[in-house]
């Protein structure tokens, strides 16, 4: 099965069913719930096929595994149902990592194990290539194997968080969002996870309490 190694965000595409604004893979998978800590966060991550669709989009998986993957579904539907439970439970763990990083907090142990888990099983399934003069990780592994979308965004995890990167997590600072990024910007005071979103709308909310005061 060919997997892709980028383990960078990927632009939105025309009719794409997700945002990419993470800055890192694993980021982006985190962020697959709208609007987490309101009173009724949105799972984007409905289904197998959806989860498919993400890996597609994100470019951790090529079109060509996506189709397997997809195939193989319909051929073995339990096992796509488990595999999105363990999915589901390490995008959670992801966040709740990565969110008490951002906020300067303990991680918590029972999110870190289940993290730890997925990584090594994403590890069983790699191997260190040679070509063009130089060395570099491929993922190898059974055909149709269900959660092979998982492993680059585990890999993708532990290089973040071993990663100088680390210290420019952030949490999205609208009430309700609450998404993970990577602060790129020259004087790392970004605090939204898009300005064009989440960023108007605060603005607009501070501006119509600013006018009640008058």
């Amino acid at each position: 099965m060919e997997i892709a190694t980028e383990t960078m965000s990927q632009p939105v595409a025309p009719g794409a069913a997700f945002e990419f604004v993470g800055g890192n893979p694993c980021l982006d998978f985190a962020n697959t719930v709208n609007n987490r800590t309101a009173s009724h966060p949105e799972e984007l991550l409905t289904d197998y096929f959806r989860l498919v669709r993400w890996g597609e989009e994100a470019g951790v998986i090529t079109g060509k595994t996506a189709e397997q993957l997809r195939a193989a579904e319909q051929a073995a539907p339990g096992r796509a149902r488990s595999t999105l439970r363990n999915a589901i439970a390490l995008r959670d763990a992801i966040y709740d990592v990565f969110s008490a990083v951002a906020q300067q907090q303990t991680a918590p142990r029972t999110q870190l194990a289940v993290l730890n888990r997925a990584i090594h099983e994403a590890m069983k399934h790699t191997q260190i290539v040679y070509g063009n003069r130089q060395f570099s990780w491929e993922w190898v592994g059974p055909e149709n194997s269900f959660d092979c979308v998982l492993w680059p965004v585990a890999r993708a995890a532990v290089d973040l968080l071993t990663s100088e990167e680390l210290l420019h997590v952030r949490r999205c600072a609208a009430d309700s969002c609450a998404w993970l990024f990577l602060d790129a910007t020259k004087n790392h005071r970004r605090r939204w996870c898009e300005m064009k979103t989440c960023g108007n709308r605060a603005k607009a909310k501070a501006y119509y309490e600013r006018r009640k005061l008058q």
